[in-house]
């Protein structure tokens, strides 16, 4: 059974940091895309970082690069989201997923698969 579980959210103040953990379970990591789509209140889902099944590609938003970047650790199964010089309007439920059923790297949520629960980021002072 194919499972995500975001961890490392929460709440900071303008400018701080916070590192996001997307742990997989129940398939084999390193041979899918994963990428990180983010949510907030009355908006749509948008793409915000996504790295190939090696790592050795990665994508961002226009909104986040040089301040976010995506790693991954295939021998954790664990994909991570460093988060700095966080800014009021990245507040938003923070999800990973997986692309299972295509190639290469995307930022449309449309592409991938299977979805975690989330993990809400709030940025305030």
């Amino acid at each position: 059974q194919v499972q995500l579980v975001e961890s490392g959210g929460g709440l900071v103040q303008p400018g701080g940091s916070l590192r996001l953990s997307c742990a997989a379970s129940g398939f084999t990591l390193d041979r899918y895309a994963i990428g990180w789509f983010r949510q907030a209140p009355g908006k749509e889902r948008e793409g915000v970082s996504c790295i190939s099944n090696s790592g050795a590609n990665t994508n961002y938003a226009d909104s986040v690069k040089g301040r976010f970047t995506i790693s991954r650790d295939n021998a954790k199964n664990t994909v991570y989201l460093q988060m700095n010089s966080l800014k009021p309007e990245d507040t938003a439920i923070y999800y990973c997923a997986v692309r299972i059923y295509g190639l290469g790297i995307d930022l449309d949520p449309r592409r991938y698969d299977y979805w975690g629960q989330g993990t809400q980021v709030t940025v305030s002072s």
